[in-house]
């Protein structure tokens, strides 16, 4: 069978749900090969084996810490084009599909950007104009490069002992321009990212500011705070928060719109989640034409029954 690399997504070794995701989809169409850039494998080499990896590339060198994309576009490429793939799957996240596309250039072949699933034949699905539409696609020129938004799978162990290449890295001056100069850490919040959240709870215009209830519920199920751009415009929530087209892109298994009334910028950013739950006072709002369950009623009133109910079944 014929590899299919996958993009390992990860922080100092700490493989990222998206990449398990990634092999899982990949077992279906091939072999999945890792491709590790940066430092840290000793860190991922027993999650990688344990999500079906055969083969994992390892590429570590300052050029690819140090930079922006550019050099892990070049050093995927040279791998690429060494392993001839069947496909390159790459995480749906903002670095993610510009090194997609890099590749693209450099590879001279197809691209399909924020795919739902891939099937064994690389056939893809994306959803379209704010879930008005499901497309099927397929790259036809070239290795098929494809990038998968988080939560278009469910992670499922298949243990390897796979083999490991050290690939030595060359990286042309041209893309050593952007360096990177600082890095600060994000104040952690216990609560999962949002992009690789299962569950997402949003609030919006209806929050009137106040964002304790919505707080209090996704703490309750697990789950990551959004936003709408209403209220993240009104400087009531930071704006790494805001779901929607300007903003973060993602693909629960359970999303809750809570006050939010359902614009079209906003429901470009989660029309794929497979639940949609929507709270507003307006049962006129465009949110209910998508949602699976609606309430209608006040968010701070809803929200807190919610949470009692919920916190209470936990015991």
């Amino acid at each position: 069978m014929a590899e299919i690399l996958v993009l390992v997504d990860h922080v100092d070794g700490a493989v990222r749900k998206t990449t398990t995701e990634l092999l899982t989809l990949a077992r279906r169409a091939g072999e999945p090969a890792a491709v590790f850039l940066g430092s840290g494998i000793d860190a991922a080499r027993e999650t990688l084996g344990r999500f079906g990896a055969t083969k994992v590339y390892v590429a570590d060198a300052p050029e690819l810490n140090d930079y922006l994309v550019a050099p892990a576009a070049e050093v995927l490429a040279q791998i690429a084009a060494q392993a001839n793939p069947a496909a390159v799957l790459v995480p749906s996240t903002p670095d993610g599909k510009e090194i997609a596309a890099r590749l693209a250039v450099k590879l001279e072949s197809g691209l399909i950007t924020d795919a739902v699933d891939v099937a064994a034949d690389l056939t893809t699905t994306q959803s379209a104009f704010a879930g008005g539409y499901t497309v099927n696609a397929r790259v036809t020129h070239g290795t098929p490069i494809i990038t998968v938004k988080p939560n278009s799978a469910t992670p499922e162990p298949a243990e390897t002992s796979p083999a490991e290449e050290n690939v030595s890295v060359s990286v042309s001056d041209a893309a050593t321009k952007a360096k990177v100069v600082d890095r600060a850490a994000r104040q952690a919040t216990g609560r999962p990212e949002l992009t690789e959240a299962a569950i997402v709870v949003s609030g919006g215009r209806g929050t009137g500011g106040d964002f304790s209830a919505v707080e209090s519920l996704a703490d309750a199920l697990g789950a990551a705070v959004g936003a709408s751009r209403a209220a993240v415009d009104s400087g009531w929530y930071p704006h790494s928060h805001q779901v929607g087209q300007t903003g973060q892109t993602v693909s629960p298994q359970l999303y809750i719109a809570a006050g939010i009334s359902g614009a079209i910028q906003h429901r470009a950013g989660m029309q794929t989640s497979k639940t949609i739950v929507a709270i507003d006072k307006d049962p006129e709002a465009p949110i209910f034409a998508m949602a699976d369950f609606g309430v209608v009623g006040d968010l701070h009133t809803v929200l807190p029954q919610a949470t009692e109910e919920i916190t209470k079944r936990k015991g």
